[in-house]
Parts: C-alpha cells; structure tokens; sequence
C-alpha cells in the first residue's frame, strides 16, 4: 500500500464511518474504482482504531462518568441504580452480539462477505430500512393533522432487552454495505427512541466492539506481518481526524434533519454497484492485499 493510498483510505474511513452509508463499503469500493488491491479486514479494523479513538474524545465526558459509576456498581448495590452505571452495564450486554458472531463468522467476513454484489445489495437494502424508520420517526416527531406528537423514548428509557435489539442491529454491520450506524440507529428509531438517544447509544456501543476488533486484528497482523505498517498507521491517524470532525457535524445534523439524504445515496450506489458489476467494469471478488 502506498502513502497515497493510506491517505485517501484513511479520509474515507473517518468521513464515513460514523455516517448510514457504511465504511467498510466504501473502503472496499475506493480501492475497487482505482484498480488498488482490497484493503482487507485487517486495515479496516485497525484504522478503526483510529475512528474510536475520535468517540472517546468527543464523549470523554460521558464515557469517565459511565465507567466511574460503573466500576463503583461492582462492590456498591446502590450504584447499579444509577443511570449511568445502568448504561456501563447495557454497553457491556450489547457488545454480546457482535462478539459471538464476529468471532464465530470471521472467515466469512474475511472472505466470501466482501463480494461486491453482497455489499450492493446490503447498501439498497439497509438503506431502505433506514428511510422506512426516519420516516416513522419523523411522523411521530411532528403528529399529524388529527394526532398530537408522541413522545419518544430516551436513553433513560434503556433496558436488557433493547439493548440485545441494538446490539444484534450492530452485528449486522459484520456485513460491508450494511453500516453499523445506520443500523443501530434505525434499530433505536424502530424501538421509539429519539434519534439523538439513538445515535448517542450507537456511537457508545460501537467502542468496546471497535476496540477489540481492531486489537484482535493487530495481534494477527504483528504475528503475520502482513500488514504495511507505516501507511496503516498514518491511515489511523487521518481517520481519527476527520472522524472527529464528522462525530461533531452530525450530531448537530440529526438533532434536525432527515436521513433521506443518505438514504437515497445509499440505494443509488447500490444500484451503480450491480450495473457495473453486471458489466464486468467491476470484479464482485476483492483482489489479494498485496501487504
């Protein structure tokens, strides 16, 4: 992989990472439209790291004050209780999911999952969901002419069972093309939720996730030495800067506006995906790391 390469693949990384359409979608496109060999799993959890890395800053209030009510929930029964050390304890039940299926279908997610037509697919598919549950969040939101508003749920609202829904929404994004945002998130909308509350979970549950993937594949790659890892790193490092710059936009962009936008952006993609699959412009099998 060269310097450029990591550049470009780091700024999609972060730019789409926190965004309904899919990083590891488009990580595998950039490389598949400019003729690079795929980047793989590995890079893309390691450079995950990075965008991680972007959560725990932004949140850093959030998350000090979960993990301080949480350490203290595990000798004091008083303290599990409370709301945050409640939140510490439903990250951990959420993470659940995607562990047991990450570890379970990793050859698959390595392997036959990047095919392009599985990730077109998935990307009109998800993005349908994520209209159809932005639409039913909006009408309850703004009420109708014959009905009032209805109040959503909050995070304080959070239970055991939710938070399996929400986590088993973010095993689904094991599949490129799918998004862990978007699916978390729509998940949250489908359940009541706020789209804040919502997105605010999504981004907490995704760390301890992000994290360990990214870890378990870096252990992989320092036995394998199958990774470059200047480019790497400095891919890490642009996706944790444009990540945090894309954290801050969109939570004030979805405090007030609809996800139609990258809902038709994500089926128009798919849709461009299978044409020129179909056409042979595109392999739908992601060509061998060259390292």
């Amino acid at each position: 992989m060269s310097w450029f390469e990591s550049l470009i693949l780091g700024l999609v990384q972060g730019l789409t990472e926190f965004l309904p359409v899919s990083s590891s979608a488009h990580l595998r496109l950039t490389a598949a439209f400019s003729g690079w060999h795929d980047p793989g799993a590995a890079f893309t959890a390691i450079t995950q790291i990075g965008t991680e890395a972007a959560v725990l800053i932004y949140f850093r209030k959030d998350i000090g004050r979960i993990l301080a009510a949480w350490t203290r929930s595990l000798t004091s029964k008083e303290m599990r209780h409370d709301p945050d050390a409640r939140m510490g304890w439903l990250v951990i039940v959420g993470s659940i999911p995607i562990g047991v299926l990450g570890l379970t279908l990793k050859d698959q997610i390595e392997g036959p999952f990047r095919d392009l037509r599985i990730t077109a697919t998935m990307l009109i598919v998800v993005g349908v969901i994520i209209g159809v549950a932005d639409r039913m969040a909006a009408r309850d939101e703004s009420g109708g002419r014959h009905r009032a508003p209805k109040q959503r749920k909050e995070l304080s609202d959070l239970g055991v069972r939710d938070g399996l829904v929400y986590g088993l929404c973010q095993a689904m994004a094991l599949i490129p093309g799918v998004s862990r945002s978007g699916a978390t998130i729509s998940g949250g909308l489908f359940m009541g939720y706020r789209r804040e509350a919502a997105a605010r979970y999504s981004f907490l549950l995704a760390i301890p996730a992000v994290l360990a993937s990214g870890i378990f594949e870096l252990k992989d790659a320092m036995d394998g030495g199958h990774v470059s890892w200047g480019p790497t790193i400095f891919a890490t490092v642009v996706a944790f800067a444009s990540g945090y710059a894309v954290i801050a936009w969109f939570m004030r962009y979805i405090s007030t506006k609809s996800f139609m936008p990258f809902v038709w952006y994500r089926i128009a993609l798919g849709i461009l995906i299978i044409v020129l699959v179909t056409a042979g412009v595109l392999s739908p099998h992601a060509a061998e790391s060259a390292g």
